[in-house]
């Protein structure tokens, strides 16, 4: 059960990363190359992303995959800070410990799942 939740993160901070691009891209000029070159990775990542995340949601029950996806947001406010010098507040870290419960929660109400034990 941990490997498959492991996968799963794994799909979610990939799709995490085409937030990465597409803030890159709005640095840019609108339909410059770089604009342009940004955005064709995010519907790249995004195509992957949207063909592995339909394979999971047949192996997860819809409720633990949907919870588990707002994990996005923790791997947003890490890659803001490395890749764009934004600064972590105790309010972000007061967040992503709210979510991490919040997947816990949901991952206990259902006994199949194991994760947070």
């Amino acid at each position: 059960m941990k490997k498959r939740y492991f996968i799963l993160h794994l799909i979610l901070m990939f799709y995490a990363i085409g937030g990465i691009f597409s803030k890159k891209a709005a640095m840019f000029p609108f339909l410059s190359l770089e604009y342009l070159g940004n955005y064709m990775i995010v519907l790249a990542i995004l195509a992957v992303y949207a063909f592995f995340w339909q394979k999971m949601l047949k192996k997860f029950p819809l409720t633990a995959a949907m919870a588990n996806k707002s994990v996005t947001v923790i791997w947003g406010i890490i890659f803001g800070s490395l890749f764009f010098d934004e600064k972590i507040s105790i309010w972000n870290v007061i967040g992503a410990g709210i979510i991490i419960l919040g997947i816990c929660f949901v991952a206990a109400s259902d006994k199949e799942q194991e994760i947070c034990t």
